[in-house]
């Protein structure tokens, strides 16, 4: 019996050390509260794309124009996920090389990992997160040639842009290239590798394309604000995700860059229908929604870094910055870009990107600085972050612009202008609105 006893206790003995190396591999495994948070970030940054921005743009465009954004809006979309499964997500976060491309290991999604390097989630999430990223970002785009590109031109260049510009851009920073580990470049959520590359391509688009018929001395006035304001709304809670979910984690960072991301929004908003009762007379809602756009995009590349204080100084700027550019693109310059793209978005998201390399500093709250780095450095690495992927946006899409024009012509002609893209380009009306 005595012996039967040892036996079992021994036995017992044996495999605790296997237990303790079992409990081991579940720790490093997926975390599920990590894994679920990402899914739902996912679905918050595609509920941006889809409902929110379609409807932000939508309802500023002249009502002949209203379907023609929401397709453009769904089918940009649409192609942009599909070639990031097939060779856009490699090209991005493939394994790091000379640092200017991903390898070919994941194209289709193959070969992906349990867990992706450097996070507590499987890679397939990380793919989806991602992937609604790459979505989103050439559709911003669409804003600056609203009423007159045609939609064939509109999906070829989407399509190459997303691989020329946005992949190897996303790598640079995000996938270990370059910029971010050769000179230490941040960013949190995508000031540089989103709103920066997206604002100065449509800024290109808007030259390359021409002006609508009429601009600038015909007034040009949005057919719903109360759509635009419901987008803008989307817009705002789907932000959440965009900042929330690049913490990649679901705990304090998450928490903090939303608190941050909100401040920002508030701030931007609330400051710019401030400026609209001085200058025009009265606070308007697309001023309100377009205040809390610009903020959002400003606070999104340092949402995860900065203090909520810092964030409402984000919000501040924000408008300071761009709501004169609006005018000095439209009136000054006289570029059509229709729906401020660049005003909003690139300069948003350069001024946040320049601004992280101050507010990051643990004296303002931030978290600090990376070994070796201080402001001085840091605030070099940004400005040749933005300098670099603003040079490569605009001259990469000039390109891409003119080889689709070639085969798929840019411009609708003037009777399908004047007529509205919803009936001559898509057989389609929009509903009358009360």
């Amino acid at each position: 019996m005595r012996k039967t006893c040892g036996l079992a206790l021994a036995a017992v003995a044996a495999a605790i050390p296997t237990l303790a190396l079992a409990q081991d591999a579940t720790v490093e495994g997926p975390d599920s509260g990590d894994t679920a948070w990402i899914l739902t970030s996912s679905a918050l940054v595609l509920l941006m794309t889809l409902p929110g921005l379609g409807l932000f743009y939508g309802g500023l465009v002249r009502q002949k124009n209203f379907l023609s954004v929401l397709v453009q809006c769904g089918a940009i979309a649409a192609i942009a996920s599909l070639l990031w499964i097939v060779v856009g997500y490699t090209l991005a976060f493939g394994d790091v090389t000379s640092g200017w491309l991903g390898s070919g290991n994941a194209w289709m999604l193959i070969n992906l990992g349990d867990v992706r390097s450097g996070t507590t989630i499987p890679e397939s999430t990380f793919v989806l997160f991602q992937m609604c990223f790459a979505a989103i970002t050439p559709a911003l785009m669409a804003g600056a040639w609203v009423d007159r590109a045609r939609f064939g031109w509109v999906i070829g260049f989407c399509a190459l842009w997303s691989l020329v510009v946005y992949a190897p851009v996303a790598h640079w920073i995000w996938g270990g290239g370059w910029l971010s580990a050769g000179f230490g470049t941040l960013d949190f959520a995508g000031g540089i590798v989103v709103h920066t590359t997206a604002g100065v391509s449509a800024l290109v688009a808007a030259l390359l394309l021409g002006r609508r018929q009429g601009f600038p001395k015909t007034l040009m006035l949005p057919h719903s604000p109360a759509l635009t304001m419901a987008g803008a709304g989307m817009l705002w809670v789907g932000w959440f995700g965009f900042n929330g979910g690049s913490a990649l984690a679901a705990g304090d960072g998450a928490a903090s860059a939303i608190i941050a991301t909100h401040a920002g929004a508030c701030t931007a908003a609330l400051a710019w229908i401030a400026i609209e009762r001085v200058s025009v007379g009265k606070p308007t809602t697309v001023g309100f929604a377009t205040g809390a756009v610009a903020g959002l995009a400003t606070v999104t590349p340092a949402a995860g870094y900065i203090s909520p204080g810092a964030a409402i100084v984000f919000g501040i700027l924000a408008t300071v910055f761009c709501y004169p550019m609006i005018q000095v693109i439209k009136q000054k310059l006289k570029i059509d870009d229709s729906l401020d793209v660049f005003a909003v978005h690139g300069i948003g998201g350069i001024t946040g990107s320049i601004l992280l390399a101050i507010f990051i500093s643990p004296s303002l709250g931030g978290v600090g600085y990376a070994e070796g780095m201080g402001m001085g450095s840091q605030l070099g690495a940004q400005l040749l972050g933005v300098g670099v992927v603003a040079l490569w946006s605009a001259v990469a899409s000039a390109i891409l612009a003119v080889m689709v024009s070639i085969v798929l012509p840019m411009r609708v002609d003037e009777d399908a202008e004047f007529e509205g893209l919803d009936i001559t380009s898509h057989g389609e009306r929009a509903w009358e609105l009360d």
